[in-house]
């Protein structure tokens, strides 16, 4: 079961970020043009404005597109990161099962099981 996580959507258009922690939801827009440096920045700002503490029983769940090449790249390869690093659980999921960035629509995401728990793979806007 998923708790608590971090939820990184950034592909090339209304990029947020989406924390839930300790049953609060917390939302953070960032810009469109943010190169991987400073998305690495702002992810990490955020989690300490949050007290987040990374380890086993934390989730990253990622968007795997369609998307931007870029923007897609940079958050799979910071999410595999923190998978690497911190031992946080990783899962992805498609832009057309999340309906909005909203807590109701991620929660709905959870419910259906519409993530995957494997090689994140991204997908393309051609």
């Amino acid at each position: 079961m998923i708790k608590d996580f971090l939820i990184i959507n950034c592909i090339g258009k209304d990029d947020k970020l989406g924390l839930r922690i300790n049953k609060d939801f917390f939302t953070k827009n960032i810009e469109n043009k943010t190169n991987s440096e400073k998305l690495v920045y702002e992810i990490f700002k955020f989690l300490e404005n949050h007290k987040v503490i990374l380890n086993k029983s934390f989730s990253v769940l990622v968007n795997q597109g369609p998307g931007s090449f870029s923007g897609l790249r940079i958050s799979i390869a910071i999410a595999k990161g923190l998978h690497i690093s911190k031992k946080v659980r990783l899962f992805g999921f498609k832009c057309s099962n999340l309906s909005s960035f909203s807590q109701e629509n991620i929660e709905k995401l959870l419910k259906k099981n519409l993530i995957e728990k494997k090689l994140i793979m991204p997908i393309y806007l051609s």
